[in-house]
This record gives C-alpha cells, structure tokens and sequence, in this order.
C-alpha cells in the first residue's frame, strides 16, 4: 500500500485517536500512532527530525516511566516546551501518537521499550540516549539477556558521534556498550553504607563482556549493579561523570541524595523511595546535565515530582492507605520487598500476577524473588493473591513457609482489593504489587471507584 500524505495521515490516525476515547476503548495512546505508522511508515522519522531541540530516548528493563517523568519535571522548570509519552506506551507507536501533538514543541522526551529502541533510535536520530538498565524480563519475549546486549550494542555502535550517550557505569553490560561511544555521561552510586558485598543468587550480568571471566565486586547495590571490575583483563567500572556520594532512605516516604555533578553539587529531598529511584533520580540528572539544565534547577524540580502511575503510587481507600508497587522482574520484586522492610509495621500485601503478552507469559521468575525475608521475624502479617496466575504465587509463598491461614486466594481483582482491605485494617497500610496488566486492572478498579483518574489522563 502506497504511503498517504503526512497530513491526511496524521488526520486519520488523530480521528482513530478521539474515536477510541470517545467508545471507551482506551486512552487513544496506542491506536492512532499504529495506524499512522500503517498509512504512513516514514511518519515517526518525519515528526521527528521536525522537533526543533531533538529528541531525548530512555530506555532501561526497570525506571523508564520514573525517570521520564523525572527529566520531564526538571524540563518543565526550565520552561522548555516539551512532547512526551507521558500515559507510558512506549513502542514505536506510542512515540508516534506522541509526536502527533508535537506542535509547538522544543524538544521531545520518550520513554522507549528496550526491544524497540534499535529501531527508534534509528527512526528519531536521537541527540541524547539514556541507557539505565538490563535485567531479566519476559524472557518468551525478549529471549536471553545476551540478546537484547548485541542489539543494544548495534544501535550505539550506528549512532551519530555527535549524540550523547548517558549510561550507567554500575551496570557491567550497559557500560560495556556505551563506553566506546565518543560522547558519553556516566552515573553511578558511590555511597559504600548502601551497598552489600555479594551478589543475590539473582544476578543477572555476573562474566566480564570482554574476556568472559567472573566480575569481583567492590559493592552491590542492586541485583548485578555496584563497584565491579575484572581481575582478568582489567575492566573496570569507572567513576561516573553523575554520581551519587550521599544516599539515605527512609523507607516508602522517600531518600535523601547528595548528587556531584560537572555542573556542581545537587542536594535533593525525593519524595520516591528504594535505592532504584537513586538510580532513576541519577539518570534524570545526568540527562538533565546533558541538555544544559543548571543544577539549580534540577534538585528542586526532581524533588517536587511525584510517584508515576503504579509505581510507589500511593491511594487514600476509605481508612486504609494503599501503597501500588510495580513488580514484573526479580530484580524490581526484591527491590520493592527490600523498601518495604524498612517500614517499622507488619505488612498488609496484595500480589496480582498475571502472564499476559505485556507481562511475560512465563512466570518462573516469581521463583527467583526472595520473599522469603518478608517471612523472617513474622514480618508479613496476611497476604491476598489474585490475578491470571494466583495460584501459582500461592504456591510460591507455600514453598518459602507461609502458613496457610495467613494466605488468601481471590480470583477477581476487585474482590481482592476488598478481601486485602478488609485484612490490613487494623494497620491502615495496604502493599499491592501487580505485574504490568495487572496493574492496568488494578488501576481501572479504582478508577471505577473515582479514587484516581484513568492512566491516559497522567499528565
């Protein structure tokens, strides 16, 4: 089928876009792109190269939407006119159906899928890259690790020598890509009371990607991220242009950072807790760096920003406080149980898993999740599943020594949140850790209920 004019096309795909709102089919922030890139496959690169200051792609397994929204705040304080795709649909796309409202912009800032980012960066010549993280995820999907390396690898090696490259150096694979790029920023933790001195049995990135020796680590902060460096051949994390010399958390209310830049210090209230939104606050500041935002700005802007949809997210629900917290890898599931434990009260959690397409249809990686030590010392006080998969979480919390008592499956969300209320009155505190569609479930339930608005309308 031949292309069709820019602006009939981009008319057509905006129609489909108000269409789908307007039966109740969704947000319009998936549909009109698809059948823009349809009508039109050159649109994406056309819109694109139009944005008069570029265009800035983050992508990462874990943190894309928090640090979007983190760059996007300290751009807004800037006052720089920005198009993003803030409602999180971050395929090719949703990028398109974001740069359909691209009139007027200074700049474009998206949060891409790490699959699709070869082929967006490609498509958008990007002025800044953000490379955040690799972990294991949707394995049905994505395939191994290695995969998704050598890919990522490709498209930096193609990138223009004139973009810049932020990376982070606490991650052997991601740094072992972006290195060799000419223009690069690196960021990292450097706070050693953070850290642990082995690796959980969960790490992902653990061989040198030069000589395939075992890494030593210094300091491990998150799965397979810290301080490392091959004995073998000398590789070696460096010390990271954006770092982070002061880290203290403070449970789910939040952490206190003291960032060094090039630009000068940040000292920075965030109001996101766990030591992955140390990492997405650093990758914010870096990119933020990167496009010339004084320090003075950014620290007070980042710190203003608020929990993105599901993702610390917290929801008044009659007398119970209700904590949502995204869980759909190991490596963000032990994170969000380690923030968790730093709360001084027994815990109330409902666990919603599901195996669909934007899940992952395996769910084998529930077993690599400690949650075990929500167990140690009695700290788990009940626990509601439900979802897709219920059963097989009730499982997994039968093998790690639940008692069945304090175990309740619900098959239908709604009821759910109602069984898991019902237990956690007597502390006030509900923890919800949904996979990603579990979360778009959980997130209409109580949309339904007028608690929040509809995840389209995150602005």
């Amino acid at each position: 089928m031949p292309s069709l004019p820019q602006g009939l096309a981009a008319s057509a795909a905006r129609g489909a876009g108000r269409l789908s709102q307007k039966l109740g089919r969704g947000g319009g922030t998936t549909i009109p792109g698809l059948l823009l890139n349809r009508l039109r496959p050159e649109a994406t690169a056309e819109m694109a190269l139009a944005v008069p200051g570029g265009v800035v792609l983050l992508s990462g397994t874990n943190g894309k939407t928090t640090t979007a929204r983190l760059v996007r705040a300290a751009l807004d304080a800037s006052g720089t006119r920005v198009v993003a795709n803030t409602a999180g649909s971050n395929l090719e796309r949703g990028v398109a159906t974001a740069l359909l409202n691209a009139e007027g912009a200074e700049l474009a800032l998206f949060e891409v899928d790490e699959a699709a980012l070869p082929r967006l960066m490609a498509q958008t010549r990007p002025r800044i890259v953000t490379l955040m993280n690799l972990f294991r995820d949707q394995l049905d999907r994505y395939g191994e690790l290695e995969h998704l390396v050598d890919r990522w690898r490709d498209a930096v090696a193609e990138l223009d020598p004139a973009a810049t490259v932020i990376y982070n150096a606490d991650d052997p694979a991601v740094a072992e890509i972006a290195a060799r790029h000419p223009n690069s920023v690196s960021y990292g933790i450097e706070d050693p009371r953070v850290g642990r001195d082995r690796l959980p049995h969960a790490a992902d990135t653990t061989e040198c990607r030069h000589c395939g020796a075992s890494l030593h680590y210094e300091m491990v902060t998150i799965a397979h991220l810290g301080r490392w460096s091959c004995s073998e051949c000398g590789l070696a994390r460096v010390q990271p242009d954006v770092r982070a010399t002061r880290v203290e958390l403070h449970g789910l209310d939040g952490q206190r950072l003291a960032i060094a830049t090039p630009q000068g210090p940040i000292e920075l209230s965030l109001r996101l807790p766990g030591m992955h939104n140390s990492y997405n606050a650093l990758a914010a500041t870096a990119t933020a760096v990167a496009l010339n935002l004084a320090p003075e700005t950014i620290g007070p802007a980042l710190a203003k920003r608020e929990a993105a949809f599901g993702r610390a997210e917290r929801t008044q629900v009659g007398s119970t406080r209700v904590t949502t917290l995204l869980a759909k890898n190991p490596a963000g599931a032990n994170e969000n149980i380690r923030t968790m434990l730093l709360e001084d009260h027994p815990l109330h959690l409902l666990v919603l898993l599901n195996d669909r397409t934007a899940d992952g249809q395996d769910v084998s990686w529930i077993w690599d999740v400690d949650y075990e030590l929500l167990l140690d010392g009695g700290r788990l006080a009940s626990l509601t599943v439900s979802g897709d998969r219920a059963y097989d979480m009730a499982l997994r919390f039968r093998y790690a020594g639940l008692e069945p008592g304090q175990l309740s499956v619900v098959p239908s969300v709604p009821a759910a949140l109602n069984a898991a209320l019902q237990s956690s009155s007597s502390t006030g505190d509900l923890y919800v850790l949904p996979t990603y569609t579990a979360l778009l479930e959980f997130q209409a339930v109580l949309a339904d209920r007028g608690l929040v608005p509809s995840f389209w309308e995150d602005r």
